[in-house]
């Protein structure tokens, strides 16, 4: 037929269709988009046009357990795509083959990508928890030289032993005798930002002190964290055009890394200061000293950018995992009274041994590093929670090239692999039909505690990027938690929602009100 017949033919039907016509041969037109893309793909509806936008906007307040669902569903791998102009595109699996080929096998395939650093650019700089590629390797390899030394062991675990009996538990007697409910989250949050600002700064910021009082560089480093999630939920025009007007949550977010690098700059350069007038010598164990000392090519602000990406991962990881745990002990006391006993026993062979300090009592046991290595079953019920609550719930990579998954999934270069901690910890084909269950036993065999394979257990991630500080964490976990157990029950006040926040940090949505009651001598009682 001739094109202008066509067109003839084309002017003629469009003078009868009226514009509700023109709409609803669009909205046909749409649905059937739909239907065909619900038909032909696995996992979560995808619209046209907005992708998987409105699902998520649907089940936004059960995130975590939908995408769960959905990969049940799916046997382990979904695709996924954005609002078509935000070239957000690709898959979420669980499937721990994929995770061990995108984490270790081809890790140079997988980076964090220019999607993730430039949401953090402002706040982290070119700090390890934000970079790739040579900067991250170099920051890398200083940084495991410096934590992996003798010193800085026990320069840590020092640190560690100080800030709980001088400070939290101080405050903790306190909050009995005064009978005063706390929100359990944010003081250990206040405690694990303390502890690493004086593991990696060598500064101590004042957060446990009685009364609780407000720490600006606490406050504005927490508030940074929660903004910068703001560009992960929208187009980046839309945040690019904010912070170019210096509007909204960007003008809030920029007030509020101004305040953590000007603390960050001001202890770099005091530092300097102080190395410059003893000539270079200097006492201090404290990851920013040391670096300063054995990597002189880092400028100050490398140091600055690398402590900071410290703080990030130190601080709210620790945190998020004890106060998950502390709940999970209120939902299973058999579990906290196979921890007590594990303490008592420990502290009796030290009476008989007469190994660690003299103690008129159990409120004045510190416990050495060796006793700490010897509770294996809180180790078990530590690493359970964090399995079951894992303090950073999801991760992304981008990719660098078309790849295929050993599941046989194809993934397109820019786009982006996100796999679930979370959810990992709920499928059966990964931890057995009882994976839903608080159950230690399972990191236990033959008296001691396990290791899982890291692609299976990603809490502390895998591969070239596993966590350094993972044993500077169990420490620091264990120590808390052992150290609060054998002097107080923590009561969880009822009545209360328990249920994550949809952050990058596993927290918990509305916090956790306890009371602390003392125990004398393994039994609990008032004294209020």
């Amino acid at each position: 037929m001739p094109l202008n017949i066509l067109v003839s033919v084309f002017q003629n039907t469009m003078q009868y269709l009226t514009l509700s016509d023109l709409a609803i041969a669009m909205l046909i037109l749409f649905i059937c988009s739909a239907a065909i893309q619900r038909l032909t793909t696995n996992g979560p509806m995808l619209w046209p046009v907005v992708g998987i936008v409105p699902t998520v906007l649907v089940n936004v307040q059960n995130t975590y357990d939908f995408a769960t669902d959905a990969l049940i569903k799916t046997g382990g791998t979904f695709p996924f795509r954005g609002i078509w102009f935000g070239k957000c595109y690709g898959v979420v699996t669980v499937v721990p083959a994929n995770i061990e080929y995108i984490l270790k096998t081809r890790f140079t395939n997988f980076p964090k990508g220019k999607y993730y650093r430039e949401r953090f650019a402002e706040l982290l700089g070119d700090g390890i928890f934000n970079a790739d590629d040579q900067t991250w390797r170099d920051q890398r390899r200083a940084v495991t030289a410096e934590m992996h030394s003798s010193q800085y062991a026990e320069y840590s675990a020092d640190t560690i032993r100080s800030l709980v009996h001088s400070k939290l538990l101080v405050l903790i007697n306190w909050l009995s005798k005064t009978g005063s409910c706390v929100d359990l989250q944010d003081l250990f949050l206040r405690f694990t930002f303390d502890n690493i600002c004086r593991a990696a700064f060598g500064v101590d910021p004042g957060c446990l002190a009685i009364g609780l009082p407000d720490i600006p560089f606490a406050n504005e480093f927490e508030r940074a964290t929660e903004l910068i999630l703001f560009r992960f939920t929208v187009p980046p025009f839309v945040w690019k055009l904010m912070r170019a007007l210096n509007i909204g949550t960007e003008k809030q977010l920029s007030a509020a890394i101004q305040t953590v690098h000007e603390f960050a700059e001001k202890t770099v350069s005091d530092r300097r200061d102080e190395f410059k007038k003893v000539n270079g010598f200097s006492e201090r164990y404290d990851l920013l000293s040391r670096l300063m000392v054995t990597a002189a090519k880092f400028s100050d602000k490398m140091l600055k950018d690398l402590c900071i990406s410290f703080i990030l991962a130190g601080r709210d990881t620790s945190s998020v995992g004890l106060t998950w745990f502390f709940w999970l002990l209120h939902r299973h006391p058999d579990v906290e009274r196979c921890i007590l006993d594990e303490i008592t026993n420990i502290i009796k062979r030290r009476t008989e041994t007469n190994v660690g300090n003299p103690a008129n009592s159990h409120l004045e046991i510190v416990f050495t590093a060796e006793e700490l290595k010897k509770m294996v079953y809180l180790q078990a019920a530590i690493s359970e929670a964090l399995r079951l609550y894992p303090p950073v719930p999801l991760d992304f990579k981008e990719v660098l090239e078309d790849d295929v998954l050993p599941d046989g999934t194809f993934v397109k270069e820019g786009a982006r692999v996100i796999y679930s901690m979370y959810s990992m910890a709920r499928m059966e084909g990964i931890w057995g039909k009882d994976c839903k269950e608080f159950k230690p036993e399972r990191w236990l065999r033959d008296g001691k505690c396990i290791n899982e394979s890291a692609s299976k257990y990603v809490v502390f991630n895998a591969g070239p990027r596993l966590c350094i500080g993972k044993k500077f964490a169990y420490m620091q976990m264990k120590m808390v938690a052992a150290s609060i157990l054998l002097r107080y029950h923590v009561v969880v006040q009822e009545k209360q929602e328990v249920v994550p926040k949809l952050t990058t940090t596993l927290y918990m949505r509305n916090g956790l009100r306890v009371n602390f009651q003392r125990r004398e001598n393994g039994l609990i009682c008032n004294v209020n």
